[in-house]
């Protein structure tokens, strides 16, 4: 299940990559919100889809806002989140491969619908590589101790 919010300023990227994830069989959870109209603040839609990947309701997730900048700052809070702002499809993929990265943020008002699209596709296509990069990882996981 892969878990997806996005503010007032996502919702039409939203509505796109949701159609992508149907279209592909990707099981999904929409937090919300549904509307432009109605102004929403992106920390507590960040916290929403954070706190549903922490529990293992769901395995991933997708963050949507204007730049997708604060929504990743803001996911990035919670502990035991890595959180990437991608923006080309070489970044989200290495978000997976490399960083283990369980959630994406993308910026409605930066990225195309179409590169949306391949970013979440190539984001979802790829897998940690484990071996040096986990030690790397749990160095990011050992921070939030400090």
């Amino acid at each position: 299940m892969i878990a997806i919010g996005c503010d007032h300023g996502g919702v039409q990227l939203k509505t796109c990559i949701k159609q992508y994830l149907e279209e592909n069989n990707y099981a999904y959870e929409d937090v919300g919100v549904v509307s432009a109209d109605t102004p929403a603040d992106y920390p507590d839609i960040a916290a929403l889809v954070a706190n549903k990947v922490c529990d293992g309701s769901c395995s991933c997730g997708i963050l949507i806002c204007g730049t997708g900048i604060g929504m990743s700052i803001a996911a990035n809070k919670v502990k035991g989140i890595r959180a990437a702002h991608v923006t080309d499809t070489f970044s989200a993929r290495m978000a997976k491969e490399h960083n283990n990265a369980q959630i994406i943020c993308l910026g409605e008002r930066i990225t195309g619908p179409g590169l949306a699209v391949d970013l979440v596709a190539e984001y979802l296509h790829a897998e940690f590589q484990g071996g040096r990069h986990t030690g790397r990882v749990d160095k990011i996981t050992a921070l939030e101790q400090a």
